[in-house]
C-alpha cells in the first residue's frame, strides 16, 4: 500500500488526504508545527503556507532524502494577493535547492480545497497540473491523482512551477474579488 505523508492539517491538507484515501493510499497527517520522528510516506506533500517550507526543509532534510516532495504553495502576500518575489524562480525551485537529495514536484497549487476533496469541477474531474524534473516522481503523483478519480497531467519540468504559481495566484485573486467561486477550478473538456 502506498503511504502519503501530508504536512499541514488545514483545508488543503485535509482535501489531499481525502484524495489520497480515494486512491487507496494510507495517509500520515502531520501538523506543520508538530515534531515527527519518522516520515512514513514515499510521497510527502507540503500542504503548508509558503513561509513554512524553509523550516520543514531544514528540520527534515535527511528524512526527505530520496522521497518525492510535493510543494503545493503559492508565494503570495495574502493581504493583497500580490506575488512574492522568489529569486530561484518559484517556491518549488527554491525548495529543490534546499532539498538537493529529494525529488521535488509542484502540484495542487492551481486547485482549491473543495475541488481536490471531491475530485470534481462541475461535471468533470478536477485537473491537477504536475511539474517536476524527475519522471518517476511525477508519475507517482500523477498515478495517485488518477487513482483518486481526478485527472493528473504532466505540466513539464520544474521550471514550469513559475507559470503554475502564476496561474494559482490568478485564480486566488479572481476568487478573492468574486470573479471566480472558491468552488471552481480547472478541468479538461473532451
Amino acid at each position: 500500500m502506498t503511504i502519503i505523508t501530508i504536512f499541514g492539517t488545514g483545508k488543503m491538507g485535509a482535501a489531499i488526504a481525502a484524495l489520497a484515501g480515494r486512491a487507496s493510499a494510507q495517509v500520515q497527517s502531520i501538523s506543520h508545527r508538530e515534531a515527527v520522528r519518522k516520515i512514513a510516506g514515499d510521497i510527502v506533500v507540503l500542504a503548508v503556507p509558503y513561509p513554512a517550507l524553509v523550516g520543514i526543509a531544514d528540520q527534515y532534510r535527511d528524512q526527505l532524502a530520496g522521497k518525492t516532495v510535493v510543494d503545493i504553495t503559492n508565494p503570495v502576500d495574502f493581504a493583497t494577493f500580490s506575488p512574492l518575489s522568489i529569486p530561484a524562480g518559484s517556491a518549488a525551485q527554491e525548495l529543490a535547492q534546499s532539498l538537493p537529495n529529494s525529488r521535488v514536484v509542484k502540484a495542487f497549487n492551481t486547485n482549491f480545497a473543495g475541488t481536490v476533496a471531491t475530485g470534481t469541477v462541475g461535471n468533470g474531474p478536477t485537473l491537477v497540473l504536475i511539474a517536476g524534473d524527475n519522471a518517476e516522481a511525477k508519475t507517482a503523483v500523477i498515478d495517485m491523482v488518477t487513482r483518486s478519480g481526478a485527472l493528473g497531467v504532466d505540466a513539464g519540468p520544474l521550471t514550469r512551477a513559475h507559470q503554475l504559481e502564476g496561474l494559482g495566484l490568478l485564480q486566488m485573486g479572481l476568487a478573492a474579488s468574486g470573479g471566480l467561486p472558491w468552488t471552481g477550478g480547472l478541468t479538461l473538456a473532451t
